[in-house]
């Protein structure tokens, strides 16, 4: 038994050690909007082994795992003396997610969990089930977490196990290791994800990014990323939600569309990575698509290029939830970089580089969607005849 145990954890423990000091390799994409990496930079294999083994031989002498972990993705992101850290989602066999902060020196590899995952109060209603926390540095003085709480529907039947409701929690934090409990935020919506928090106090309040829904998967009448204002964070209340970003049939977004992380801001106006969602016959697709607002009025939408920015390619289109990009975790450095953290079908999360400039040329100068086919084939005229008078 010993020897089992002996050689098995020595196998185990080897390959941990290889993944964690693994490097990162950069693939140029021809598109030239960003540069993807070769390998994941999170993924269930990251968790440490204390985590996941009973590491007494007496109790655990086939040295196998106790608490199995499925996938790790969704992670918020935050630059935090000059590390780099994801808020990652981990998600156990059990199907219950948790939080836990993975940090790297410079970004791209090498991503190390802290010793223990995040331990996030509960209110008078407990979480079933929490995910993909949103990490915003707010010009208030602290750091907050908007992430999405779930709990069964009270009024669905007990034949259905499934029916759920989804409200916006709030954590806060000045040093991201001891977190505060606040009310969930209250919208007039039934329900509500991906809910983003503006860095900056707009007209004195604070301003909120959300997704209305009627149900826990469809949006329904809701849907869209909506914009409202509350006067505290201590018991935050929007009454209003303005659409700022609408779904709309036969594009990228015609079944749902959210936030992504808190906007960057730019000389030009805020920077924003939202996801797209349309069904197809294989299922709901996921894209990821950018856009910009006004830096007085962030609500107001100034350019919206047509089509999706990043799309799950190759593996990462398989997963636990197939043909899904996503993304509420991004780093823009002083230099101009941005590091952008998506994950790929749920399962694993990877980074992308590019830089202020690239992402802004990006949006201001891609056509936005014409919304019929008709309309599309005069884009690419247009670029073509172009082209034709174009001289070196």
């Amino acid at each position: 038994m010993s020897n089992r145990y002996d050689d098995r954890r020595a196998w185990i423990e080897q390959n941990y050690l290889a993944l964690l000091t693994r490097r990162n390799e950069p693939i140029e994409q021809t598109h030239g909007w960003f540069t993807r990496y070769r390998h994941p930079v999170l993924t269930a294999d990251h968790v440490p082994l204390t985590w996941r083994f009973d590491m007494n031989s007496e109790t655990n002498p086939f040295f196998m795992e106790r608490l199995a972990v499925n996938a790790v993705f969704n992670a918020g992101a935050i630059l935090w003396n000059d590390r780099f850290l994801l808020i990652a989602r981990v998600e156990g066999a059990d199907r219950k997610s948790f939080f836990a902060i993975a940090e790297s020196e410079n970004g791209i590899d090498q991503f190390r969990f802290w010793d223990e995952p995040l331990v996030i109060p509960q209110t008078d209603l407990p979480d079933t089930n929490v995910y993909d926390m949103r990490v915003v540095q707010h010009e208030d003085g602290y750091i907050y977490g908007l992430f999405c709480t779930e709990r069964r529907d009270p009024s669905a039947p007990a034949s259905d196990q499934s029916a759920a409701v989804a409200q916006c929690g709030i954590v806060r934090t000045k040093d991201l290791r001891t977190w505060e409990r606040l009310p969930d935020l209250v919208t007039p919506s039934p329900q509500q994800r991906n809910v983003v928090l503006h860095p900056t106090f707009v007209d004195g309040k604070y301003a909120f990014y959300t997704r209305p829904q009627d149900g826990f998967i469809d949006a329904g009448s809701g849907g869209g990323i909506g914009f409202g204002l509350a006067d505290t964070m201590e018991g935050a209340v929007i009454d209003v939600e303005h659409i700022v970003d609408d779904r709309i049939y036969h594009t990228i977004k015609e079944a749902k569309n959210g936030l992504g992380p808190a906007p960057i801001r730019t000389s030009e106006g805020w920077l924003h990575l939202a996801h797209g969602v349309r069904n197809t016959a294989a299922g709901l697709r996921y894209v990821l698509y950018l856009f910009l607002t006004d830096l007085h009025d962030p609500k107001r939408v100034i350019a919206r290029p047509g089509g999706y920015f990043l799309a799950p390619v190759g593996s990462e289109r398989v997963g636990d939830v197939s043909n899904v990009a996503f993304c509420n975790g991004w780093v823009a450095k002083d230099d101009g970089t941005v590091f952008i953290y998506y994950a790929s079908s749920d399962t694993r999360m990877h980074v992308a580089t590019s830089t202020v400039s690239q992402l802004l040329d990006y949006v201001k100068n891609t056509p936005e969607d014409g919304l019929r086919s008709a309309e599309s084939v005069k884009q690419r005229l247009v670029l073509i005849n172009r082209n034709l008078h174009v001289t070196r």
